[in-house]
């Protein structure tokens, strides 16, 4: 199926889900953008593919089963298939899943119907570790009955607010925060609990979760000085608190993103600080030390709320997406949000380690075509095509580097 080109307006959005296919391809699905002084939710038969080469974009169509357009929904890439779990539709929040599988030429969406086991309550802004073929989710913002919530300990749900709601044939009468792990194993389509050990994280929501190994880490979305971290081992299911040995430390946040970029190593980007204000700060933690480490990166100018975060070829993190000026202020009497958010279609890297020679020259090349342009016909095929396209990335750049 023919790609569509975009424009720069298609593109921005915010709290959406992408991800790196083949270390070349950006995806991107779903999230919201504004339209005069509101934000709306973009269409879900739709997704867009970044060649981050060339820097070019197209848009591939969707169909089947679509997912209703949602907010606050995770998002998660396995084995060639996109999964789409919970969300809220701007009018009810929902527990449903679907699936599409972009290993095919034609993009169809399938609901997820029969499962097995109990399928976890609705929620929205949780959190998916992809781990082996299964999907661990985390906390988030959900319902739950009244029977569900007197059941569960203080420590493990905090009630917001009490009001009834009917989804299908369930009565939901409590709102709030939880720290729940649901697992669903993608061969079997099988819902499970774990019975986990240790001292979890608090309730939460809106806080970033990335995998090392066999360990799932979880940081932030709750107000603290600094940033808290904690992991899971997914293999036994015991919690455990990182907790740091460095001198400084990144600030606490929510809305941010962590990415892996080494076997021990996490890097964590951007979000809503703690005195509600949106943050451009990097950091990195080594996970084996302990130890933070802030990143000096070449977009100080582009704080980033809402975003996404993936790692491509030569361990870039790249962030696309997100809001540039969300600003929260608190007073007595209420909570106040920037009337009128930018979001954002940039792409933008970040190096996190030295380059190779070969993509030291891949650059040169592209940056100073004119020199070589005559050179070219001589290269290997494949060598010439991955240059031409390096040559369009930087000659119109849509991706910033």
């Amino acid at each position: 199926m023919a790609g569509v080109p975009a424009s720069t307006r298609q593109l921005e959005r915010s709290t959406h889900t992408a991800f790196v296919h083949g270390n070349d391809t950006l995806y991107v699905w779903g999230g919201f953008q504004a339209s005069g002084s509101e934000d709306v939710m973009l269409p879900s038969d739709e997704i867009w593919l970044c060649d981050l080469d060339s820097g070019t974009w197209q848009r591939r169509e969707m169909g089947g089963e679509t997912p209703p357009p949602l907010m606050g929904f995770c998002g998660s890439y396995i084995n060639g298939s996109l999964y789409i779990f919970a969300g809220y539709d701007g009018q009810t929040y929902s527990n449903q899943m679907f699936s599409v599988d972009l290993t095919q030429q034609c993009y169809s969406w399938k609901k997820v119907m029969e499962a097995k086991g109990t399928t976890p309550s609705p929620r929205n802004k949780h959190s998916c570790w992809v781990h082996g073929d299964r999907l661990v989710y985390f906390g988030g913002y959900g319902c739950k009955t009244l029977r569900e919530a007197r059941n569960m300990a203080s420590a493990n749900f905090i009630i917001e607010e009490m009001t009834w709601l009917t989804i299908g044939d369930v009565s939901f009468r409590c709102w709030g925060w939880h720290n729940e792990v649901d697992v669903f194993d993608t061969l079997t389509s099988t819902w499970s609990v774990p019975e986990t050990k240790g001292t979890p994280p608090l309730p939460r929501g809106c806080h970033a979760g990335a995998v090392l190994g066999n360990k799932g880490y979880v940081c932030g979305g709750v107000e603290t000085p600094e940033l808290d971290m904690y992991c899971l081992d997914l293999d036994v299911w015991n919690w455990t608190q990182i907790v740091a040995l460095s001198s400084r430390m990144p600030p606490g946040r929510s809305m941010h993103t962590v990415t892996p970029i080494a076997d021990d190593t996490l890097f964590v980007f951007g979000g809503l600080g703690v005195d509600g204000e949106t943050l451009n700060d990097a950091w990195q933690l080594d996970t084996l030390t302990r130890k933070w480490r802030e990143i000096t990166h070449p977009h100080g100018d582009k704080p980033r709320v809402c975003h996404s975060a993936c790692l491509g070829s030569d361990n870039d993190v790249i962030i696309f997406g997100g809001s540039s000026n969300l600003s929260i202020t608190m007073d007595s009497i209420a909570v106040l949000t920037c009337p009128s958010q930018t979001h954002s279609g940039d792409v933008l890297m970040i190096q996190t380690q030295p380059y190779s020679l070969f993509r030291l020259c891949e650059d040169f090349l592209g940056r100073n075509s004119k020199v070589f342009s005559q050179h070219l016909c001589r290269l290997p095929a494949k060598l010439r095509d991955k240059i031409v396209k390096r040559i369009s990335f930087f000659s119109k750049p849509l991706v910033t580097s």
